[in-house]
């Protein structure tokens, strides 16, 4: 019976590896191999690219707008995305609806199209210029194209979807119960807000918060479609890079900007830990 049972065992742990083994090797060929040959381009002319990458000022410059420009589309993200996805939490079936379509409708249309779209919106003759000066707010076209602004406008526009899935999801298993708890003890409409509703929605909002942050770091279409030379970010240095002196400086770039991503990543997860581990004590 026994040698039957460990038969048995042997057979699934098998059976086990060869259901991996499609993924396993879907991993290895499109990211493991190319992650090693990134690695090995970054190090064709020795340790001297990551020097140089390290103590230039452009790149150090790339990287700060790369880092504010996504810290800055996480906030705003987090501040559009949660009464948004409150309010769509705390309605009707039918208003639901319509909200939730809202948030999915830029996914059926290509990122492309939509930062082009923006492109049309913000430039001087655009809409919103000529809105503008028709109801006198302005005598001359506000410069919104081309600027730090229009690209975290076109940013927020394309990754607030990321922010509202995720909220949509921990607001939806909140139980009523405990708002209707807090009501019993007295607690009004904000303090049952900032003392139940808000703890309890945190874990959706650091899930929206880490997803936002690591799509911004890595843009590239948006920013170099809506952007300029104040606002150029590391996928399209890493782009010129490529197209104009080859792969390994751009290389070493991508290797710092996964190092980077990897470390914001592993803090934002700490954070969450621990405030699940707070939630527990």
């Amino acid at each position: 019976m026994a040698g039957q049972l460990g038969n048995q065992a042997r057979t699934t742990r098998r059976a086990g590896w060869f259901l991996i083994l499609p993924a396993g090797a879907f991993a290895a060929i499109f990211f493991i191999v190319p992650l090693i040959l990134m690695i090995s381009t970054s190090f064709r002319d020795g340790a001297d690219t990551y020097a140089s990458v390290f103590t230039s000022p452009v790149y150090g410059t790339v990287f700060l707008n790369t880092i504010r420009t996504a810290v800055l589309t996480t906030i705003a993200c987090a501040l559009i995305g949660y009464p948004f996805a409150y309010a769509l939490t705390r309605s009707g079936p039918g208003i639901r609806l319509v909200l939730l379509a809202v948030v999915l409708l830029p996914f059926w249309t290509s990122l492309l199209v939509r930062s082009f779209a923006w492109v049309g919106l913000l430039q001087d003759s655009g809409l919103i210029n000529q809105a503008l000066i028709a109801l006198g707010l302005t005598q001359e076209p506000l410069a919104l194209i081309r600027t730090p602004l229009g690209v975290l406008i076109g940013m927020v526009h394309v990754l607030l979807p990321y922010m509202v899935l995720p909220l949509i999801t921990t607001m939806g298993q909140i139980d009523p119960s405990a708002l209707r708890a807090a009501s019993s003890l007295g607690a009004g409409p904000w303090r049952r807000f900032a003392r139940v509703f808000l703890p309890l929605s945190m874990p959706g909002l650091l899930s929206g918060a880490i997803l936002v942050f690591v799509l911004s770091l890595g843009f590239y279409i948006t920013p170099a479609l809506l952007g300029g030379v104040d606002s150029t970010m590391i996928g399209e240095t890493i782009v010129n890079e490529v197209t104009r002196f080859g792969p390994v400086t751009a290389s070493a770039l991508g290797m710092v900007l996964l190092a980077g991503v990897l470390i914001s990543l592993a803090l934002l997860l700490g954070v969450r830990s621990l405030r699940r581990k707070e939630g527990i004590s």
